[in-house]
């Protein structure tokens, strides 16, 4: 792990470290907090190293066979789903499987570069306001939480990954293939 960040784990399961959603037995504890460990000026140098990992421009070659294959027929970037996909005028990347015919099945996710102090208050926000669970693979910072979708019988959910200045960050619902966020990982990270 970077020495620029003191993380704090919460349970870290086998099996949640290779699927997109997490094991749904697993909580954090509203008062558990990711911080920094280093001072302001030594904060200045995560952000040029961040620019060692460059955020991807093709929403295919970032994941697995395994995890295409899951997704088969479901559109990619549909122009049809009314939202800004691909490349994005700030450098992100929004990736977005989804039939525009169906009412609530997608997978969303932009990969975006975030310094540390803003990436670290966000994802304790979601501890802290949202009940999101944290854990520490890959030499990153994972945090996610899945709830039942308002209006369907289906699975909802918001998966983030944070390393060296690259945020992934993933929503869904009621598809979640399995090694999604990990492959996504793989493919920046080695």
């Amino acid at each position: 792990m970077s020495p620029r960040l003191l993380l704090l784990a919460v349970a870290a399961l086998a099996t949640v470290l290779t699927a997109c959603a997490p094991d749904p037995e697993t909580t954090a504890s509203p008062t558990e907090t990711i911080t920094p460990s280093v001072t302001a000026s030594a904060s200045a140098s995560a952000s040029a190293t961040a620019t060692a990992v460059a955020v991807p421009t093709d929403c295919r070659a970032i994941l697995s066979a395994s995890v295409l294959s899951q997704l088969a027929d479901t559109p990619l970037n549909d122009p049809d789903t009314g939202v800004s996909t691909g490349v994005q005028a700030d450098g992100s990347l929004v990736c977005l499987w989804r039939d525009p015919a169906a009412d609530t099945t997608y997978l969303q996710t932009t990969i975006s570069q975030m310094s540390s102090g803003p990436a670290l208050d966000m994802l304790n926000e979601l501890v802290t306001d949202e009940g999101f669970t944290c854990y520490t693979p890959s030499s990153g910072t994972r945090c996610e939480k899945t709830w039942t979708d308002a209006t369907y019988p289906v699975t909802d959910g918001r998966t983030l990954f944070y390393r060296d200045g690259i945020m992934i960050d993933t929503s869904y619902s009621n598809l979640a293939p399995s090694g999604y966020t990990d492959s996504i990982v793989a493919s920046l990270f080695g």
